[in-house]
């Protein structure tokens, strides 16, 4: 298959929005497949956000003349565009823009758990959570007496769902789940898991990162809770994050952050907050980078999600098959399908994966080496650190080809 029809995407056409990927290093053309840390961001998005920093930039919600107006109707429009784009049926009152998944796991952290959890709750994770959700619960369950448990990942790189049938009882008080493992590719039956937790009477929680940006989401058929992403994953820009919330429960919650722009009245004695989503976002928000998401969802779907996600699993089975027929290399993870995402993590035999990312380096390929903010799953899958190839719509066959040859210089070194 040629680089121009990978998932029935025009890859050549797509490639030519990306001016970053025309970079060479010592005359090697950059191959860069890092894109679960981070993905590019195309011109269309690049020229949004330059477009209103030349022609609205103002504050919102503070002005009444032109610019501050012009601001605020893209600032909410964005919310409303990002809600569309994720079946969130409630608009932008469910759409609560943050600086990215880890923060907005830590709204729902502080503003639902701190309140809401007691020495008699638990919280179920799953072994293979990011460090986002793992880290955040275990010390709001430290302060609260709340106790966490962990659902367990089975030999191929699965949940383990009779042992989640195990874990969700009727003292679970949430349930926290990646959409898509960041280490192991997984991806995870979050609609199973929601009827499970709803069927005890707990909320989810559903860590989307590596999911929004790379397949179809819809949070109301997933019956979701609470469902978080981030903006730099999905050909938008750095700063932004969305949590999205059913509304009934965001406007239970309390806000963990105040200030300007969040209130409805302030007085010497007491406050009362704003509406949804302001409530959540006091100050001054990241009104360009809205503008940015909103031209990244905008070209998303242009490109449409179906033939994203199977772009992505067409290069993740290719880069499987490819890395499995070398012999010396372990990979992580379910075999491909549906059930795994667009990115492999693997092992080449004697050599460490932080030395393996350095020699990929100078052969001008990008992958991420270390832990990836998993260090309990590494600790389970019995290594310190693994390396890490992932894939968005510009990459090609020829990108995997040339993070396999660059293997051979890695076994001379290390032989």
């Amino acid at each position: 298959m040629s680089q121009q029809n990978v998932g029935s995407l025009d890859v050549e056409a797509i490639r030519a929005e990306y001016p970053i990927l025309e970079r060479e290093f010592d005359g090697t053309p950059l191959v860069y497949l890092d894109n679960a840390a981070t993905t590019h961001t195309p011109e269309p998005v690049v020229e949004a956000m330059s477009d209103y920093y030349r022609t609205s930039n103002s504050n919102v919600h503070r002005g009444i003349h032109q610019l501050s107006q012009e601001a605020s109707i893209a600032y909410e429009d964005a919310h409303d565009r990002v809600a569309d784009f994720i079946g969130a049926s409630g608009e932008r009152e469910e759409i609560v823009f943050t600086k990215n998944t880890t923060e907005s796991e830590n709204l729902l952290a502080y503003s639902w758990g701190l309140n809401e959890l007691g020495p008699d709750d638990e919280v179920v994770l799953t072994e293979m959570e990011h460090h986002a959700s793992l880290v955040t619960w275990q010390q709001i369950a430290k302060r609260t007496g709340a106790s966490v448990k962990y659902i367990e990942v089975d030999e191929t790189g699965r949940l383990d769902m009779e042992h989640a049938r195990e874990c969700i009882t009727d003292d679970t008080a949430l349930v926290s789940v990646v959409h898509v493992s960041n280490t192991l590719g997984t991806v995870n039956p979050v609609a199973e898991l929601a009827d499970l937790a709803h069927d005890h009477g707990a909320y989810i929680f559903v860590d989307g990162a590596q999911a929004v940006p790379t397949r179809p989401v819809d949070v109301e058929a997933i019956d979701a809770d609470f469902y978080a992403f981030s903006g730099h994953k999905m050909a938008g820009p750095t700063g932004i994050g969305v949590l999205y919330g059913k509304k009934k429960l965001l406007e239970e919650m309390e806000p963990y952050l105040y200030g300007g722009g969040m209130i409805r009245k302030v007085t010497f004695e007491d406050s009362t907050w704003g509406d949804l989503p302001w409530k959540f976002e006091p100050g001054t928000p990241p009104i360009a980078e809205a503008v940015g998401l909103h031209a990244a969802v905008d070209y998303l779907e242009e490109l449409g999600m179906e033939r994203v996600r199977a772009h992505e699993e067409e290069l993740a089975a290719y880069a499987y098959d490819r890395l499995a027929e070398e012999g010396d290399v372990e990979i992580y993870g379910p075999e491909p399908g549906a059930e795994r995402g667009g990115l492999v993590s693997f092992n080449l035999e004697g050599v460490h994966a932080h030395d393996l990312a350095s020699i990929m380096n100078d052969h001008a390929v990008a992958i991420r080496a270390g832990d990836h903010c998993t260090q309990p799953l590494h600790d389970k899958l019995g290594v310190a650190a693994s390396a890490r190839a992932s894939f968005y719509v510009y990459n090609t066959h020829e990108e995997v080809d040339a993070l396999v040859e660059a293997l051979d210089d890695a076994r001379q070194l290390f032989a």
